[in-house]
């Protein structure tokens, strides 16, 4: 990394087109405080960010309607000016049949991946060779159901990861208790479905992050607080469950909690993953040889709703985005035994859904 670049956070968040709703910052490494250096309207509930570092772009979900007046999703490209954090519209595009809550993008950087969970739907989105949002290429919708009667009654799709190797990819059911990999089949520009993996009955699977060493990978259930370790066997592109723990105290009591993000830290020794209604962020330390996890702490968000978190890009400190507080907050990191505490600063800002921290 050169010395010229800074560390920028990107965020999205949900806001009408008519006000901002994806933000630049700049964090401080030494304080942990942030500076907002720009913010773009014209988008409607810009939830979810995925950011190019190479290419200096950001894409972002929004939602818009059907002639018919049904929600449906876009796909959006924006440049970032490395030296002053700028955010410039570059095109959108029409995307999933139903209103979006995810985006991802492939490691060859030619797709984008939409989820919805209101359609239980993932698409396929074109990238073009500068970078631009091209047209939807392929539209999968799930079938199935879990056991929670009401949160379960559907598919909903809530995110999709790859593979380390790019191989393969995970998509979270949370409404089927399930998670479809599948590949992509690049001279037909097609989803195929590889394998699927039930959940446990009632979990509800929201994200997936893999363990460094490719071997592990763990998904946070957001309708049972439990984050389930899964073994990855990267030849046959299965996930087979280990062990699931809960994301929440012992005898916790208190107002009802589903969780929200999961991230693993570079050195894979620690899961760190969301509470919301306990309102905490809960660390856990890795077997490294079964990958097992065992609590080390719950930190409170210093907010409601942490929504999303991310670590930095060297670890060192973690961001997270309290929806219903309206703040980002940030934390310093012990790497050496994963715990977190408050820095002191919590900057505003509407309903803050995504955080992305990268060097440009």
């Amino acid at each position: 990394m050169s010395e010229s670049k800074r560390l920028l956070v990107l965020a999205g968040s949900y806001a009408e087109a008519e006000n901002e709703g994806i933000y630049a910052y700049e964090l401080n490494e030494d304080t942990g405080s942030l500076s907002k250096l720009d913010g773009i309207a014209g988008v409607k509930n810009p939830t979810f960010v995925n950011v190019d570092a190479e290419g200096n772009k950001l894409y972002a979900i929004g939602e818009t309607a059907s002639a018919e007046g049904n929600k449906m999703s876009e796909a959006v490209a924006l440049s970032i000016d490395p030296s002053t954090g700028k955010l410039t519209l570059l095109n959108r595009n029409d995307s999933i049949s139903a209103p979006p809550c995810h985006i991802q993008r492939d490691p060859s950087g030619k797709y984008l991946i939409l989820s919805s969970y209101h359609g239980g739907l993932v698409g396929l989105q074109a990238l073009t060779d500068n970078g631009e949002v091209g047209a939807l290429l392929d539209e999968k919708k799930h079938e199935g159901q879990g056991a929670h009667p009401e949160r379960q009654d559907k598919p909903h799709v809530h995110s999709a990861f790859f593979s380390p190797d790019g191989k393969y990819m995970m998509v979270q059911d949370l409404g089927a208790d399930n998670i479809a990999i599948y590949s992509i089949d690049a001279d037909k520009n097609e989803l195929v479905l590889h394998s699927e993996t039930k959940t446990h009955p009632g979990a509800g699977p929201r994200h997936l992050a893999f363990h460094p060493n490719g071997e592990f990978a763990y998904v946070i259930n957001e309708v049972d607080s439990s984050i389930t370790s899964f073994k990855y066997d990267a030849a046959a592109g299965t996930l087979t469950e280990l062990s699931t723990v809960s994301t929440l105290p012992d005898g916790y009591d208190g107002k009802e909690n589903t969780t929200a993000e999961i991230t693993v830290s570079n050195d894979g020794r620690y899961v760190y993953g969301s509470n919301r209604g306990h309102d905490s962020i809960v660390v856990f330390a890795v077997d490294a040889d079964k990958g097992h996890l065992t609590l080390v702490e719950h930190v409170s968000a210093e907010g409601e709703h942490p929504r999303h978190f991310a670590l930095t890009p060297n670890g060192k400190l973690l961001i997270a985005a309290n929806r219903d507080t309206n703040n980002l907050v940030t934390f310093t990191v012990d790497q050496e035994s994963g715990r977190l505490k408050y820095t002191g600063h919590s900057t505003g800002v509407s309903k803050p859904v995504c955080v992305k921290p990268v060097y440009l």
